[in-house]
């Protein structure tokens, strides 16, 4: 008897506007666990204006879209990737690209 293999993604969103093809990537490999990365300033995550509001409001979306459409665990942070380093994915998914990892 074989184990399931777990597969880690880490998925990078920079424009919004390239949102759909991304999650449409994400849901094809069928992963059990995502990390979403918006790549942004951090700071604009705490903030208390319309572009803090706007960034939680689509990092909670992504992470619900996500969830839904694959039933992977989903984690969410703002930044940059080198916050995630020593942070260990099968596979990374940016705009429309994919690459082992």
């Amino acid at each position: 008897h074989r184990l399931p293999v777990m597969s880690d993604l880490l998925a990078i969103f920079a424009r919004a506007d390239e949102d759909p093809e991304l999650l449409d990537e994400i849901a094809a490999f069928r992963p059990d666990r995502v990390t979403v990365l918006i790549e942004d300033e951090a700071e604009r995550m705490g903030e208390d204006s319309s572009a803090g509001t706007a960034l939680r409001d689509r990092l909670a979306g992504l992470m619900a879209t996500i969830e839904s459409r694959t039933g992977a665990t989903v984690l969410g942070v703002a930044g940059e990737r080198a916050q995630l380093t020593g942070w260990r994915f099968d596979r990374e998914v940016v705009t429309h690209t994919a690459l082992p990892v």
